[in-house]
Formats: C-alpha cells, structure tokens, sequence
C-alpha cells in the first residue's frame, strides 16, 4: 500500500472528511462540509488547502519542512510523502487545515484558485495515482 493510500484511508475515516473527486479532476480527494481540503494527486503527492491565513501564520515552519513545498500566492501546500512521519505531517496539517476552514470563512476567490496541481506548481511526478 502507498503512503498516499495509507494517508487518504486513515483521513477518510475522519467523521469531517467525505471522498469526492477533485476540482483539478487529478486523483482524489477528500472535502469537508466547507470545501475541499485534501487532493492525493499520486502515489506520493498531496496538496493541502491549508488557507492562506493559516500558511502566513505558519510559514516559518512550514519552510523549514522538507516534505513541504510553498507555492507563492497559493493556499494550498504540497505535500511529499517520503516516510511514515510525513504521514503524521500530514494529519496535523490537515487537522489545522480543518480547523481553518472552520474557524474563518474561506473567501470564493480562495476556493476557487484551484490547488497548486493546476497551477503547475507540483513536485516532480514519478507515478500517477491510480484512484
């Protein structure tokens, strides 16, 4: 089992996490009540619509992650999962992400920016995820 399969069965059993398809129609993802938050792009690669309040008040320590990836004007991160603690990276990131969405409307601009994917903006595919 991939890590990103690992990552997306554990999140999708989440009671605030659904499957859905992705708005960048690459992969899968996972939705919350409030809107996308998750898309598992490949075997490895996962964007993350983490807000972009959340990631200005996170940056510092988001660019000190390797598995991290910042993409200028985005709010969305990209995420490489390369080990069992970028999984654990993962959940906590995601966590927050809910907690975001939750705590302060996202703006439709925001929502609708579309993941860094489509703005081609990713790591470096090595195996497409065969969702």
């Amino acid at each position: 089992m991939t890590l990103a399969l690992r990552a997306m069965t554990r999140l999708a059993s989440w009671p605030d996490l659904s499957e859905t398809l992705p708005s960048c129609a690459t992969g899968r993802a996972l939705c919350s009540a409030r809107g996308e938050i998750a898309h598992f792009h490949s075997d490895r690669d996962v964007d993350l619509h983490l807000t972009a309040g959340a990631i200005r008040r996170l940056g510092d320590q988001l660019k000190v992650c390797a598995a991290v990836r910042l993409v200028p004007g985005s709010s969305w991160v990209s995420i490489r999962l390369e080990a069992d603690t970028d999984i654990e990276l993962l959940m906590t990131l995601v966590s927050m992400a809910l907690l975001a969405h939750h705590a302060w409307p996202v703006p439709l601009d925001e929502m609708s920016a579309g993941c860094n994917e489509q703005r081609g903006a990713v790591f470096p595919r090595e195996n497409a995820y065969g969702g």
